[in-house]
């Protein structure tokens, strides 16, 4: 069967940064497989565009530029936040929350979360890095497809897989 929209992909991969003898990102091999619905928006578009049509047992191996993948490092994305807006109702600062390198989720006026790394702490704000952690980088997949399967109704009115495929 060839992977086609609304089928379950099931895929191991080793990620590396420009080449396949580049940094270890990410690697399945040591654990369970990703598996994901195919075209539904779970992964990046030009991820899915090299998986298209591809069959299980089946190996694969591509590069993705920043611009295809998660988009260029932009340096507007980091950001000098008072440290009034981490202020609780008491006007208490957590600062255990605000280490350099922790996630920090923040909401705007309109309930949108943005997802940030911390970078510095000051002493009246705090620089918060809200670019995603891969952007900027070439990214580099080898692998193989386990397995590719329909989608049963259930995964798709709830849009995520089901272990076993099963209808819950």
């Amino acid at each position: 069967m060839k992977i086609q929209k609304n089928q379950v992909v099931s895929i191991h991969y080793i990620l590396t940064e420009d080449t396949s003898d580049g940094e270890i990102l990410e690697e399945t091999y040591s654990g369970e497989p990703i598996t994901f619905i195919f075209g539904i928006g779970m992964m990046l578009p030009s991820f899915e565009e090299f998986l298209e049509n591809k069959i299980a047992k089946e190996k694969f191996e591509f590069t993705l530029e920043p611009e295809d993948a998660y988009g260029l490092y932009e340096e507007e994305s980091v950001v000098e936040i008072p440290m009034r807006s981490f202020e609780d109702e008491s006007g208490n600062v957590d600062l255990s929350k605000l280490v350099p390198g922790s996630p920090l989720n923040m909401n705007d006026h309109n309930g949108r979360v943005y997802h940030g790394v911390v970078e510095e702490v000051k002493e009246a704000s705090v620089v918060v890095d809200f670019n995603h952690p891969m952007s900027g980088r070439v990214l580099h997949f080898k692998g193989e497809i386990i397995e590719v399967r329909p989608a049963t109704e259930s995964e798709l009115d709830h849009g995520h897989v089901h272990q076993g495929g099963l209808d819950h």
